[in-house]
C-alpha cells in the first residue's frame, strides 16, 4: 500500500469579513498558495469590516466550543495554531484550551496579538483583555505585535517614531520573557523606511527594512502574518520569512494604490499571489 503522504495544515482562529480583504479572506488564500491547507475556526462574522460605516455582526463565541468539540471527536492534528482577531475575553480562554488540546512538540503556534494600532488599543480591548493576551502570548512560538500592541504588552508610552534600536530590541526581549520563543516586532517606523524587529529563538536580533510606500490599509498585518505562519510551518527560518512578507506587503500596496483601490478595500493580494506560488 502506498502510504499516505503528508499536507501541511494550520487551524486558524479568526473573524470571516465578507467584503474588506481581512481576517479570514486573507489568511485562507496566502496559506493556500503556500501550499497550507488552511481549516478555520472563525470568532464572528460579519459583513465587512469595521472600518466601513455600517456592517453586520454575528458574534461566535457560544459557538466556538461545539465547534471545537467536533475536531476532537475526529482526532484532527494540525502542523501549526494561528491566533488573529479576538473579540473577547472568554475567545482567549478558548484558544489557550485549544492550543492545550491540539498543540504538539512539532507544531507551531502563531500569535498576532491583535490590539490596537496608532497608539491606542481598540474598543473592545479592556485592560483585563489586554493582561489576558499577555497570558495567551505566552502559549505562541512565534509572535507578531505591532508597535502599538509591543508598547501595550510591555507597559510602554507609544510613541509614532523615535524609539532608538536598543529599545525596540529590549521591548522585543520583555515580550519574549512573557513566553514565546521568537518575538516580531512589525511597522516600525523610522524615516522613509518600515522596519521589522525580528528576535530570535536564540537571542539573536535583526532589522529586516522596507521602504515606505502607498497607503496604510487594512488587512497588511494579516497578510504579514499569514506569511509568518506558513514559512514557520514548512521549517524556513523567521528571517527569511519575515523578508518575504515585508516585500510581498509593500508589493501589494503599490499595486492597490496603481489600482486606485479605495483604502478600506484593503490590499489587492489577488494580484500578486503567483509571486508566492512562484517563490514558495
Amino acid at each position: 500500500m502506498t502510504p499516505e503522504k503528508h499536507q501541511k495544515k494550520i487551524a486558524v482562529i479568526n473573524d470571516l469579513s465578507g467584503y474588506g480583504r481581512c481576517s479570514l479572506t486573507v489568511v485562507i488564500p496566502i496559506l493556500s498558495a503556500l501550499k497550507i491547507q488552511c481549516c478555520p475556526v472563525p470568532t464572528s462574522i460579519l459583513s465587512n469590516h469595521t472600518g466601513f460605516p455600517t456592517y453586520f455582526f454575528d458574534d461566535y463565541t457560544e459557538k466556538m466550543p461545539m465547534y471545537i468539540e467536533e475536531w476532537k471527536k475526529l482526532h484532527l492534528t494540525f502542523d501549526g495554531i494561528y491566533s488573529g482577531f479576538l473579540g473577547s475575553e472568554a475567545q482567549i480562554q478558548i484558544v489557550i484550551d485549544m492550543i492545550k488540546e491540539f498543540g504538539t512538540k512539532e507544531g507551531r503556534v502563531i500569535i498576532d496579538p491583535i490590539m490596537g494600532d496608532h497608539g491606542k488599543a481598540y474598543q473592545t480591548y479592556t485592560p483585563q483583555m489586554c493582561s489576558r493576551m499577555k497570558e495567551l502570548v505566552g502559549y505562541g512560538n512565534i509572535v507578531t505585535p505591532n508597535l502599538t500592541e509591543a508598547c501595550i504588552l510591555t507597559g510602554r508610552e507609544y510613541q509614532k517614531e523615535g524609539f532608538r534600536r536598543n529599545e525596540l530590541i529590549q521591548m522585543a526581549e520583555e515580550i519574549r520573557e512573557l513566553g514565546p520563543d521568537a518575538v516580531v516586532i512589525t511597522g516600525v517606523k523610522e524615516g522613509s523606511f518600515v522596519t521589522n524587529v525580528v528576535l530570535e529563538a536564540d537571542g539573536t536580533h535583526h532589522f529586516i527594512r522596507t521602504r515606505h510606500v502607498g497607503n496604510e490599509r487594512p488587512g497588511t498585518g494579516d497578510v504579514f502574518s499569514s506569511i509568518i505562519a506558513a514559512y514557520a510551518v514548512h521549517g524556513a527560518s523567521l528571517r527569511d520569512g519575515v523578508r518575504k512578507a515585508a516585500d510581498f506587503v509593500k508589493e501589494c500596496i503599490l499595486k492597490s494604490d496603481e489600482l486606485n483601490v479605495p483604502v478600506e478595500n484593503g490590499v489587492c493580494f489577488e494580484e500578486l499571489l503567483s509571486l508566492l506560488i512562484r517563490h514558495r
